[in-house]
């Protein structure tokens, strides 16, 4: 007899209705014929996803409680079908010590409701050797804000650790991006749009070069975080092929908007690097070079939004719009579930090592997003859990949604409820 059973559900790509037999948390059988358990709950035919992983998100915890937490975040994370997490180390203080990354664990394991990674920081070239042995996600480098020489000694000494943690990237040029900021600024260049100048595409793809260089030379496994261009993908996928050991990833908002959106919503839709062109940015037909959709939730408060275009503070919530967005589109036949399955679950599981995650099969983790891909409605901030309360979707149509989620075979969210949960840290000691 199994704890629980769910009954009926529709495993992509798999024919016909199987249930899935749940003991201790994990994945016990999966059969088309009845199962006997202590607890039932009939999914009625609907399409059953692992749950999703999110390897970039922004929590704010600890330092900058007031624009979100480890608690807010996670809800919004199951609310959107979400299991686990990869939370960012620019927090204050920064995750870049052995203690403050310590600290920030202790934190997450006491407020976070779903599963948890935490990227370190990459400062103090003696702190990366300190954090290496509480298994970080990634060193997270953000090149907007680094010297050549400093990443150079980074890329160094990471590669020279005995495990084997890859590099996770923030691809923008400094002096570029310090220069063209400057050349703005000095002519009292102050609309939303005028902020994608200070970052233009160049900026993204000399980044992206001297990273994927890097890490050809240090045989060093990097990600990419947030790619804008369809020349820095291109750059990245060449490379890949000649052996070099990377991976990349692009937001919601990167794939659905353009930098047209600055004339409707201003700095709502500030972000880095920043929307792009129709012509220079990513569409649907390039996924298949893409390997992780994550969404960079980066929650701020309204009046932190609202300041002047240099002032305000860059970021998109996304954790809970991401599936109503993707869903739609695959009813327009624009991608397909396979698709969301592997940007969302699989590929996510296999570059950042997550054993028990991604798939649902017997002994993997009982964690698992059901959906209802007709379900229609209009996407409002109001329903957010998430302590941000804008998004440039707000009142985008959508058909398809997350309506339950399971972490560890416990249902944390149904209908868009949330229940209590405690999550963990995905990578044993």
């Amino acid at each position: 007899m199994y704890d629980l059973c769910l009954k009926d559900c529709k495993l992509h790509p798999r024919k016909g209705l199987y249930n899935v037999g749940i003991e201790q948390g994990k994945i016990m059988a999966l059969k088309k014929t009845p199962l006997v358990a202590d607890k039932m709950i009939d999914i009625k035919g609907k399409v059953v996803l692992p749950g999703l992983i999110d390897v970039h998100v922004h929590f704010r915890d600890p330092g900058l409680t007031y624009k979100e937490n480890f608690k807010s975040g996670s809800q919004a994370a199951a609310h959107g079908g979400f299991t686990t997490i990869m939370d960012m180390p620019n927090t204050i203080p920064p995750t870049n010590t052995a203690r403050f990354f310590k600290e920030k664990k202790e934190i997450a394991s006491k407020k976070c409701m779903v599963d948890f990674a935490l990227h370190a920081g990459a400062g103090d070239l003696v702190e990366i050797e300190k954090i290496a042995p509480q298994k970080p996600a990634s060193f997270k480098l953000f090149m907007d804000l680094c010297s050549d020489e400093f990443l150079g000694q980074v890329f160094e000494k990471v590669s020279s650790l005995d495990s084997e943690i890859p590099l996770t990237l923030h691809g923008e040029n400094q002096k570029m991006v310090n220069d063209c900021t400057k050349k703005l600024q000095d002519k009292n260049k102050n609309e939303a749009f005028d902020y994608s100048l200070a970052r233009p595409p160049k900026a993204e793809e000399l980044a992206v070069d001297q990273a994927l260089s890097l890490s050809r030379n240090f045989q060093q496994k990097i990600h990419i975080c947030h790619v804008s261009t369809s020349r820095a993908l291109e750059l990245i996928n060449s490379k890949k092929i000649e052996g070099v050991p990377a991976s990349c990833e692009i937001t919601p908002h990167h794939l659905l908007l353009d930098s047209s959106e600055f004339k409707k919503w201003g700095n709502l839709t500030k972000t880095n690097p920043p929307l792009r062109s129709k012509e220079e940015g990513i569409s649907f037909p390039l996924l298949d070079k893409i390997d992780i959709i994550a969404t960079d939730h980066a929650p701020h408060t309204l009046e932190e939004k609202e300041k002047g275009v240099w002032e305000a503070a860059p970021g998109i919530p996304g954790l809970e719009t991401v599936l109503p967005l993707l869903l739609t589109q695959m009813n327009k036949n624009n991608l397909s579930l396979n698709q969301i399955k592997n940007l969302l679950c699989e590929n996510p599981s296999k570059i950042f090592n997550l054993e028990n995650k991604g798939y649902i099969k017997e002994g993997m983790d009982a964690d698992m997003v059901v959906l209802d891909l007709k379900l229609e409605g209009k996407i409002n901030p109001d329903d957010f859990y998430t302590k941000a309360e804008y998004t440039p979707f707000s009142g985008w149509e959508y058909k398809g949604a997350p309506v339950m989620t399971l972490s560890h075979g416990n249902v944390i969210m149904e209908e868009g409820q949330i229940m209590e949960n405690k999550g963990r840290y995905v990578y044993p000691d």
